[in-house]
């Protein structure tokens, strides 16, 4: 009998990570279809710096192995699991981009192996990061609630710590940021900006990551004790995530080679407009993750 259990109970445990890698796959294209349709992004496989773009997959690893951790294909008990579904992601990513990209006609078989290898490894970073993101946003609630009680590990219930929210929000700012850096408008918005302009907007972002939070009552919102000041969340958690956010900003600007041509001016205004959409991407981390 406890040889049938087991069998049953793997039998499950597989199908539920079979429906992982599915919506897996469905996560990495509802999320990386706006850069696969994006003409910048596949330009910068062309030509952005090979350095760069190197140490922007390797450092993708260890974040898809975190998020995996929290909110991979599966619970998952180890890290050395983790691991394993981070790269499975890392796999689908590749795929789905590869798949897209040859079917949008945008590699051809003339093209040169570096090339497609530049697109298609780019394209991969942010369509990994909606794997693993997909089976959190396209998983069934009672499902999933199945799945915790069956799979809960004391260990990941416990992970939920302010390092965990920093981390999270560095996730979803980097998401947004791969979106909007490689495009031409966040330095023509820079252009057109005072610095005054510029200081209105970093208040209306951290206004804007502390309301979606914790006033406006969304869907996996904060609520704070009534003992609790308004200013502690703010100063714990707001300001940290908005610096985290620009931190992100300042990697994705250097990373696609925005910030080279710039005087000091022009790259913090280009900063600060980028880390508007990467706080909101940070604050959206900590309410759907």
């Amino acid at each position: 009998m406890a040889e049938v259990a087991d069998e049953r109970h793997e039998s499950a445990r597989v199908s539920r990570f079979l429906v992982g890698l599915a919506r897996g796959l469905a996560g990495a294209l509802l999320f990386s279809i706006p850069m696969l349709m994006t003409m910048e992004m596949w330009f910068l496989g062309f030509y952005m710096d090979r350095e760069r773009l190197l140490l922007l997959l390797v450092l993708n690893l260890p974040l898809l192995v975190g998020l995996s951790h929290r909110i991979g294909f599966e619970r998952t008990a180890t890290w050395r699991e983790s691991a394993r579904d981070a790269i499975v992601a890392y796999g689908m990513g590749v795929a789905a981009s590869a798949l897209i990209l040859v079917l949008l006609g945008v590699i051809t078989l003339d093209m040169a192996p570096r090339e497609w290898v530049g697109m298609v490894a780019l394209q991969a970073v942010p369509a990994s990061i909606g794997a693993l993101l997909g089976r959190s946003q396209l998983s069934m609630q009672d499902e999933d609630a199945d799945d915790e009680q069956d799979g809960a590990d004391p260990s990941q219930e416990a992970n939920t710590g302010y390092l965990t929210e920093l981390f999270m929000m560095a996730v979803g700012a980097l998401f947004l940021s791969l979106n909007l850096a490689p495009t031409e408008e966040m330095i023509l918005l820079a252009y057109k900006m005072t610095i005054w302009h510029a200081l209105a907007l970093m208040a209306l972002s951290m206004m804007l990551m502390h309301g979606f939070v914790y006033a406006l009552a969304f869907k996996g919102g904060h609520s704070l004790q009534e003992e609790t000041p308004v200013w502690h969340a703010f100063v714990w958690f707001t300001i940290p995530g908005y610096v985290v956010a620009l931190a992100v900003s300042l990697y994705s600007l250097w990373t696609f080679g925005r910030l080279d041509d710039l005087g000091m001016a022009e790259a913090l205004l280009t900063l600060v407009v980028l880390g508007f959409p990467a706080a909101i991407g940070a604050a959206a981390a900590r309410l759907i993750l």
